[in-house]
């Protein structure tokens, strides 16, 4: 089983998604991800930490 907490497939800065706020890679223990449904489709935000993530979503 892959444990759903890892990094799968972000093995650096480099590959990680960027942050939807400040463009920064969303990389690393602080990251955060939002996700919803719309349209039948999964989709998601990822930030870099939680203050990114506020500013966004205020």
């Amino acid at each position: 089983m892959v444990d759903p907490t890892s990094d799968l497939g972000e093995d650096d800065e480099a590959s990680a998604p960027r942050c939807e706020n400040c463009g920064e890679p969303a990389f690393g223990v602080g990251r955060r991800t939002t996700t919803w449904v719309e349209n039948g489709a999964v989709e998601r935000r990822h930030f870099c930490g939680d203050a990114c993530r506020e500013a966004v979503t205020e």
